[in-house]
């Protein structure tokens, strides 16, 4: 398969490393200034899941320097850069191109569908953690669960996307078809909701801020005012009520990656923007649009970009 992955961070190093080592063609899209990370083209992975490397049939700060018809494009870009890397992929998207979104939080699947419609485009729940290490390795630290891809709208063909499946489960990184992953990425918006701001904000790990009773009852509350949210603008979750998940969170989520920093921790660290507005700026602003008040979410979104600000 021929694909291009958009975005050279510790999400799309991955990606792009155990695809071309699995024989696909791989080309791999970054910003210009960050070209001199990848001496040769290569990439690597290490961590739990051993250690790999690969050499890429390209590495482009711009899609349209590719000249192949590409089959696949996964986007794994931050997702305040969501909409312009949308726009740059135009030149390679074509009738049998599928635009698989990777990311985090709310927004980008809508954004793309808003773009190239539901028939282009397929979504990705990833939930391995992974950290840039020496600019052009990925090091794998966590997995919770295999990545969950599908199609939201029932648009495209199913063997289309079990294919992608395949061929990302077949390089290495588990994954899985699942047509109700939608419902899915809500759950991990609920978990990075309630974990990420308060890990970065407060220097703490998950398990940590799961042992405190204060920053247990914040956040109950992020998840509390999420299923609020949802319920107004006809979001269909997989848990009946606030308590059901909190259940699950506490008992089945925060254990095995107890030890673990959110990766909004890190880009406070380097003086990085965050995806604050996709995760708890997207909630108050789905609470907006349905007249649903959301003022712990509201908080923790103003505090870390009081914290973007000062470590920028």
């Amino acid at each position: 398969m021929n694909i291009a992955v958009v975005g050279l961070g510790a999400l799309g190093i991955a990606f792009a490393t155990f695809l071309k080592k699995a024989g696909n063609t791989v080309y791999g899209i970054t910003k210009p200034e960050y070209l001199n990370r990848f001496p040769g083209g290569t990439v690597h992975v290490k961590g739990i899941w051993g250690n790999h490397s690969a050499r890429l049939d390209g590495i482009y700060p711009s899609p349209a320097d590719i000249k192949e018809k590409i089959r696949l494009v996964i986007l794994t870009v931050k997702s305040y850069d969501t909409e312009k890397a949308l726009t740059q992929i135009r030149p390679i998207v074509s009738e049998k191109t599928l635009i698989m979104i990777a990311q985090n939080g709310y927004g980008n699947y809508e954004k793309a569908v808003e773009m190239y419609g539901k028939k282009r485009v397929i979504l990705a729940r990833v939930i391995f953690g992974s950290k840039v290490v020496n600019g052009n390795t990925a090091e794998i630290t966590v997995s919770a669960d295999d990545v969950r891809i599908g199609d939201p709208s029932g648009k495209i063909n199913r063997e289309d996307v079990i294919k992608v499946v395949e061929t990302i489960n077949s390089s290495g990184i588990p994954a899985s078809y699942s047509p109700d992953v939608y419902q899915i990425l809500w759950d991990k918006i609920l978990y990075n909701c309630a974990l990420n701001p308060l890990g970065a904000l407060l220097d703490a790990t998950y398990g940590q801020l799961a042992e405190n009773p204060e920053t247990k009852k914040i956040m109950d509350n992020i998840i509390t005012e999420i299923f609020q949210v949802t319920e107004k603008n006809n979001i269909k979750l997989r848990w009946e009520s606030p308590q059901a998940y909190i259940e699950h969170f506490y008992g089945r989520l925060i254990p095995p990656t107890a030890k673990h920093y959110p990766s909004m921790y890190y880009d406070l660290k380097s003086g990085k923007k965050t995806e604050i507005d996709a995760l708890n700026g997207a909630v108050v602003m789905l609470g907006k649009r349905a007249g649903v008040p959301t003022p712990v979410n509201e908080t923790i979104t103003r505090l870390i970009k009081f914290r973007e600000k000062q470590s920028q």
